[in-house]
């Protein structure tokens, strides 16, 4: 079992940045691969960024690559989520997600069913 935390959303002015955090217990984080994923208002989950189980290998939606970054601190039982150049169509709930598999194709990254463990989300809103 993975408890997921989410924290660090909020109001930000467009050009801006945040940092998401998301804190885990549980004995599997550091064998699981962590995505976020984000909803907007009317829209489906969608990916944003992962990381696999020891940081080596990272995978981004196109249209955040650039701007977000993705890394963890598995000493810390922590992903977190770098969102730079912040724009309005970022503005959206911020979900992390782990998936504790031994072995992930680029395609899992991105799939949510890919992932066993979701938290409850961060709403992050981007104003212009």
């Amino acid at each position: 079992q993975v408890h997921l935390v989410e924290s660090g959303g909020g109001l930000v002015q467009v050009g801006g940045s945040l940092r998401l955090s998301c804190a885990a217990s549980g004995r599997t984080f550091s064998n699981s691969a962590m995505g976020w994923f984000r909803q907007a208002p009317g829209k489906e989950r969608e990916f944003v960024a992962a990381i696999s189980r020891r940081g080596g290998v990272t995978s981004y939606a196109d249209p955040v690559k650039g701007r977000f970054t993705i890394s963890r601190d598995n000493a810390k039982n922590t992903v977190y989520l770098q969102m730079n150049s912040l724009k309005p169509e970022d503005t959206a709930v911020y979900y992390c997600a782990a998936a504790p598999r031994l072995y992930m194709t680029e395609s899992d990254y991105k799939w949510s069913d890919s992932y066993d463990y979701w938290g409850q989300g961060t709403q992050v809103t981007v104003s212009s």
